[in-house]
């Protein structure tokens, strides 16, 4: 893997392929894995410039975690990349008890000798704004940014509530400390006095130091990368943060974050999309659509795999996609609450989905929700996944690489349920201008 700057771990699949876009289309040879590859599989794919790993870290408990992470860290230990990322929500919706970021760290920084571990807090590109430590984000693109503990959607999420602003204390909460700060102001002074603050904040005898970045601009972006591949240079760096992370070190190296367009073509034959996301921005997108056959899901039934019920529900998506039309499957009203169902929801969809499509093949899907997405692909069971092109910000299309011919080559639309404009679905359908 010689010439290797940067490899990334998604802790979910949106985020993962969102930053293999990010990096695809600034122009760098990046690839997608499902997990540590292969000899074989990374001779398949050729000279990278960047490589990731997609997992499931976000829904997984600390001891889980750890099992999966160690073989990665290994992994990324002995891959000759300068810059580790540990590619997490750019919300940082997170817990103690589920996809824990300091047992993270502490995994992934094992192997490593260098104990500055940067966090970025923020992605202007996503509405995503850290400003002296404290998180805000926009609910809806072009919309107005909330402080997150008073987000309307993730301090009502079922899963990791974000009821703390400040990303020191909520990281905190899940053992990491001490963590410095270098806020935006810093930003404005001469560079090197941005490194003597830096090394002022590094001197310690900690085997990790995290130290949050404040993330206000993007004119911030620049100055950040700078800080990183330096720093990296001299011995592997893990970064943590959203694909600001990616992008940071883009325009530090001075690419075009847009030098390839990014155009999607219409699909070719019907449809099939999945949203098992329940925020109210997926909720817009699903009643702006019309070009839809639209199947609720009953939450609680999914879940329960309720024999009287699924098998039903396969055969009417199969049938429809059959007869050439599109599919939009979503969750519904249930008689349980979301908090009952949730944690199991996620996983229900993914089989829905494989089983559809085990009966009715199609060239191009679409997933709507974070949780959805990672064990959407999981069911799938790809060993790969290529960038072909931009719907919008956070919202990518990808090609699977698999050894079951059934799948190699779908294409696969991966979004958080925050993340897309109103006419996304139609996208999905049309392309992109």
């Amino acid at each position: 893997m010689s010439g290797l700057k940067l490899a990334w771990y998604g802790d979910d699949f949106t985020g993962a392929s969102d930053t293999l876009a990010t990096l695809a289309q600034a122009g760098l040879r990046a690839f997608l894995f499902l997990d540590v590859p292969s000899a074989k599989q990374l001779a398949a794919v050729g000279d990278l410039d960047a490589l990731g790993i997609a997992g499931a870290a976000r829904a997984m408990a600390p001891d889980a975690m750890r099992r999966a992470l160690e073989p990665l860290a290994r992994f990324l230990a002995v891959s000759g990349a300068r810059v580790l990322h540990y590619k997490c929500c750019s919300t940082f919706d997170s817990a103690p008890h589920v996809g824990n970021i300091a047992t993270a760290i502490e995994t992934l920084h094992a192997p490593l000798a260098n104990p500055f571990v940067p966090i970025l807090g923020g992605q202007p590109s996503l509405g995503r704004h850290c400003l002296f430590g404290q998180l805000f984000a926009v609910s809806e693109a072009g919309g107005p940014a909330h402080r997150i503990d008073r987000h309307p959607t993730m301090q009502h999420h079922p899963v990791t509530p974000m009821d703390e602003a400040d990303l020191r204390r909520h990281l905190r909460r899940q053992g990491l400390a001490p963590i410095g700060l270098i806020d935006w102001r810093a930003y404005g002074r001469p560079a090197a006095e941005l490194d003597e603050m830096l090394d002022g904040l590094l001197a310690t005898d900690a085997t990790i130091r995290p130290i949050l970045l404040d993330v206000g601009t993007e004119a911030h972006l620049g100055m950040i990368g700078r800080l990183l591949w330096e720093r990296a240079r001299a011995a592997p760096l893990l970064v943590v943060g959203a694909s600001g992370v990616a992008q940071a070190l883009i325009d530090h190296w001075q690419l075009n974050r847009r030098a390839r367009d990014g155009r999607i073509a219409p699909a070719r034959g019907p449809v099939f999309l999945l949203a098992g996301s329940m925020s109210p921005v997926n909720a817009r997108q699903i009643a702006a659509t019309g070009a839809y056959v639209k199947v609720p899901l009953d939450a609680m039934r999914l879940v329960q795999d309720d024999p009287a019920y699924v098998p039903e529900i396969e055969t009417r998506i199969a049938e429809l996609l059959r007869d050439g039309r599109h599919v939009l499957a979503h969750t519904a009203a249930s008689t349980g609450t979301v908090a009952e169902v949730q944690s199991l929801l996620a996983s229900a969809c993914a089989r829905l989905l494989r089983r559809v499509l085990e009966r009715h093949p199609v060239s191009r899907v679409g997933i709507a929700g974070g949780d959805t997405s990672s064990h959407a692909v999981q069911a799938l069971a790809p060993w790969g996944l290529i960038w072909l092109g931009q719907f919008g910000p956070g919202v990518a299309l990808c090609r699977l690489r698999a050894d079951d011919p059934a799948f190699d080559g779908l294409e696969i639309m991966l979004k958080g349920g925050q993340m897309g404009g109103t006419d996304l679905y139609d996208a999905l359908i049309a392309g992109t201008p």
